[in-house]
């Protein structure tokens, strides 16, 4: 089965807007109002810089089956660019069929084409399937880091 990836465009909301819904209810989060994912992903999609793209969709014989959710970060201490993968979901139907291989093939190439040294990423501790795909690929495991948010009022209390 061929697998397409490309970086989203705005033409590509709908698609968008259907795997954040799906990802919430795979993560076991509240259900996403479509219309509202879909408006976010409109917005997202209108006002990203070419640049820099956030969102890499694999599509399998024309339907959407997985997303790649990124970001750039500059020079670290390593004076390196890196690309933080934040989300990688490929839909139930689409699981074990070379879509999550696919997206990490085109990040790795968008890396290599473009000087950034490395992806990082994180996964829940309890995501076995998850630990497994990142394994096989030869992901590294780093304990030196200990993952943090600040959200809620602990975001509003971070004030200048």
């Amino acid at each position: 089965m061929a697998v397409d990836v490309r970086w989203a465009t705005i033409e590509d909301a709908t698609a968008l807007a259907t795997l954040l819904c799906e990802m919430a209810v795979h993560y076991q989060q509240p259900p996403l109002d479509h219309e509202r994912a879909l408006s976010a992903a409109r917005k997202w999609l209108g006002e990203e810089s070419p640049a820099y793209p956030h969102f890499a969709l694999a599509f399998v014989e024309g339907e959407v089956s997985g997303l790649a959710s990124v970001a750039i970060a500059h020079p670290g201490i390593d004076l390196e660019r890196l690309l933080f993968l934040k989300d990688l979901f490929v839909r139930d139907k689409a699981r074990n069929a070379g879509v999550g291989r696919a997206l990490i093939g085109f990040l790795a190439d968008h890396c290599r084409r473009h000087g950034i040294g490395r992806i990082d990423l994180t996964t829940e501790d309890w995501n076995e399937g998850a630990l497994r795909f990142y394994d096989r690929l030869g992901a590294e495991r780093h304990g030196q880091k200990v993952f943090l948010r600040l959200s809620g009022e602990a975001l509003k209390a971070a004030k200048p």
